[in-house]
Formats: C-alpha cells, structure tokens, sequence
C-alpha cells in the first residue's frame, strides 16, 4: 500500500526532528539539504524528489540508536519502495533504492571516495556487502537508474 503525500509529511512532522543516526544533522535537514543539492545541480523534478525521500525508510521503523553500530544493515533503501511505488514515478524508486550500491560503486570507482565516508557510512558499507569489483561496478551502473542513485548517493553524501 502506498503512502499519500499527506503521510510522507506527517513522517516528517513527527520523526524529522530526531537525529540522523550516527550523523550531524536530522532527518529533516539530511532530506532538505540533499534535495537542495540535487536542485543546485539542476536535476530533474523526480531526482530532487528522490534526493528529499531517500531516507525516508527510516522514518518507517523505529530503531534505537544506530543500526551500523549494531552490526544491522536496516535495509531502508529498500524498505520504503512498496511505500512510494504508484505514488512516484521509477526514476524516483529506482534512484532511491539504488543509493546504497552506489556508495559500493563509488568506492571501487572514485579515487579517495570511501576515505571521505563517515564512520557510520563506511560500518553501513560493510554490512552492505562492501566495496564493488570491477565486474559488480560494471553490472550495476549498467542498470537502469544507476546514474540518478550515483548523483543522489553524492549530494547524500554531502548533506551530513
């Protein structure tokens, strides 16, 4: 069942305020200064879309403290999908649940990239299956979509 806008920003209204785990900034201002970022760059209306709800499968559970530190991949990416799918359109869904191998792709493909992740990315990384090979980066940016999640995975990187 998907959500109404009006629950998206009830999400928001409720558990934006809280801290990102693990980050500076709360969920609300990660989701505001990545979409601000893919607006910056002159993207696509469904981009900047992705960019402001990519985080939003965190908001759907409640989890106390930061799931990396506990050794938990909360697979939020993918989680929040059957939640947006007929609400948005797939360049929405695909870049959203692609933005956590696009961290995997960068690593293997973007020299000095995983030395700049945060601590929690870089545990989140692990527990995601880690850092791409060449044949896993070449696969996955070959999918449709990939390109929007490289793009979302950098202003997501930037918005901490």
């Amino acid at each position: 069942m998907a959500l109404t806008l009006h629950e998206i920003e009830t999400l928001f209204e409720h558990r934006g305020h809280e801290q990102y785990t693990g980050e500076p900034v709360t969920h609300l201002e990660h989701a505001l200064q990545s979409a601000t970022l893919g607006e910056r760059e002159g993207a696509s209306d469904a981009l900047i879309t992705a960019a402001l709800l990519h985080d939003l499968g965190h908001l759907l559970h409640d989890m106390s403290g930061t799931p990396s530190a506990q050794g938990i991949d909360d697979v939020q990416q993918y989680r929040v999908v059957p939640f947006l799918r007929g609400l948005f359109p797939d360049e929405v869904i695909t870049a959203i649940a692609g933005h956590g191998d696009a961290k995997r792709y960068l690593c293997a493909n973007r020299a000095g990239y995983h030395a700049a992740l945060s601590e929690d990315s870089k545990r989140s990384l692990q527990l995601q299956g880690s850092i791409f090979t060449a044949e896993q980066a070449s696969a996955f940016i070959a999918r449709p979509g990939a390109e929007g999640a490289v793009h979302l995975r950098l202003w997501d990187d930037q918005a901490k």
